[in-house]
């Protein structure tokens, strides 16, 4: 099958280059023509520019965009459906908001060309293990792809699926993100715990290495901080600040809607803009009303 790979960051890249090696034809675009040339060497069809991308591929075409979501996602989308016609298809594999998905999705629709969503997750372990993959949109459009998904699935009848309609796949690694959240929080929060009971002395690499097997808290995420704790248990270069790229605080803000509680995906989201606080001035604010009702002691900063 042949295709176009609009993007060509480490996921877009590694995608097209488990593409290539399975016989699919892709033809890569990029802002940088110097990840293009790099594909071009592996096998990859280059091109000059998006339309160039575009005009190599056979009806109906198909066009993976695979670009950071917000304003690149509305741009590059745009600009691809331009260059498409009638029952050709996007695949839109980033984390973009399932309600912009939808909006998205309606637009290409009224011309008559079909965009599936496609939530992708694997990072840059997917060359390698594959993708898991939830997908959503027209069920023609996905069947017509589907030789496209389980090459970049761990098995073609695993890791991956038609999960619904339109945005459905966008809404459902939004919902897996949030779950991430909460669970790389109960994992820091116990470590730290086990790192703070300091007259034991205990070895977090190897604790997490006798956890990865029978024990019921193993897991892949469980995996990479057993790989992360054996380079360095202290991390103390590495500064207390954790972002959050959307997909968290979209899965609260659902949940606020429809009504259904989750705290612990909630309070981990939290978690993470209180690591930005370097000022910490809400604890200076606790101290002080602690001071003012109970009269305990404020501890003064150094000086």
């Amino acid at each position: 099958m042949k295709l176009a790979m609009v993007g060509l960051g480490k996921m877009g890249a590694n995608m097209s280059r488990r593409l290539i090696k399975d016989g699919h034809e892709v033809v890569v675009s990029d802002i940088n023509p110097d990840a293009i040339a790099e594909l071009a060497d592996e096998g990859a069809i280059s091109s000059t520019s998006l339309s160039d991308a575009i005009s190599k591929l056979p009806s109906p075409k198909i066009v993976w965009v695979m670009v950071p979501a917000g304003k690149i996602t509305e741009s590059v989308v745009s600009a691809v459906k331009a260059e498409l016609s009638e029952g050709d298809i996007i695949i839109d594999g980033g984390n973009s908001n399932y309600k912009q998905t939808l909006r998205r999705g309606e637009e290409c629709a009224e011309v008559g060309i079909h965009m599936l969503d496609c939530g992708t997750s694997g990072g840059v372990w997917g060359l390698a293990e594959g993708y898991s993959m939830m997908v959503g949109g027209d069920t023609n459009a996905v069947k017509h792809c589907t030789p496209i998904f389980e090459t970049l699935a761990p098995a073609a009848d695993k890791g991956w699926g038609h999960v619904g309609p339109r945005a459905s796949g966008h809404y459902t690694k939004m919902v897996h993100n949030g779950i991430e959240y909460g669970m790389m929080q109960a994992y820091a929060e116990g470590f730290d715990i086990l790192k703070a009971k300091e007259d034991f002395g205990l070895d977090l690499h190897q604790i997490a290495q006798i956890w990865q097997h029978g024990s019921v808290v193993r897991s892949w995420l469980l995996d990479l901080t057993a790989n992360a704790l054996s380079e360095d248990q202290e991390f103390e270069d590495i500064a207390p600040w954790v972002p959050d790229s959307g997909e968290g605080r979209w899965t609260v803000l659902d949940s606020i809607e429809l009504d259904v509680p989750a705290p612990i995906i909630t309070l981990a989201l939290q978690m993470r803009f209180m690591s930005r606080d370097e000022d910490k001035y809400w604890a200076r604010m606790l101290s002080a009303m602690r001071n003012q009702f109970g009269g305990h002691a404020i501890k003064k900063n150094e000086e």
